[in-house]
């Protein structure tokens, strides 16, 4: 892919903003920590020959509020070059998008993400990881619910995380 480096500088900065965005005064709970929330992801994925589909629902099972987080979502295998992605998400790398799940009240479900991928070649298999990079100031206590490793074979069969 050859991209000029005025095209990469928005996108840079956007990556940036996504993956090192840190509140500029975090809240604090009485006795100085920083609050607690867990957040989790759950989803589906499936694999068909060149493509990926995943859908993943952020949830915040609280106690505090998110105000902001991002998932970052990395294949075994390239994705294709160029195609189109929700405003919410941006390629990072060959085989890796970061996404803004944004605020996350307390007891609540997020918005689901969909993604409808074209892959750069077609494995019979994949692995997918679902990471969390940034939850805005929170600290997670539970990060076992918002980190998954799935395998996803070539069936057209969902697979669920």
């Amino acid at each position: 892919m050859n991209l000029t480096a005025t095209a990469l500088t928005p996108a840079l900065a956007t990556a940036a903003l996504l993956l090192t965005t840190t509140p500029a005064a975090p809240h604090t709970t009485a006795d100085g920590n920083a609050p607690e929330a867990d957040l989790a992801h759950h989803g589906t994925a499936t694999l068909t020959p060149g493509r990926t589909t995943l859908h993943l629902t952020p949830q915040n099972h609280g106690p505090a509020d998110i105000p902001d987080a991002t998932v970052r979502l990395t294949w075994s295998t390239p994705l294709a070059d160029a195609q189109p992605l929700p405003p919410a998400c941006l390629r990072t790398g060959p085989r890796s998008l970061a996404c803004r799940t944004g605020a996350l009240p307390a007891d609540t479900t997020g918005t689901p993400l969909s993604l409808d991928l074209r892959l750069a070649a077609t494995p019979s298999e994949l692995t997918l990881t679902v990471d969390t990079v940034f939850t805005g100031g929170p600290t997670d206590h539970n990060p076992d619910n918002d980190h998954h490793r799935l395998l996803v074979l070539d069936t057209g069969d969902t697979y669920t995380f």
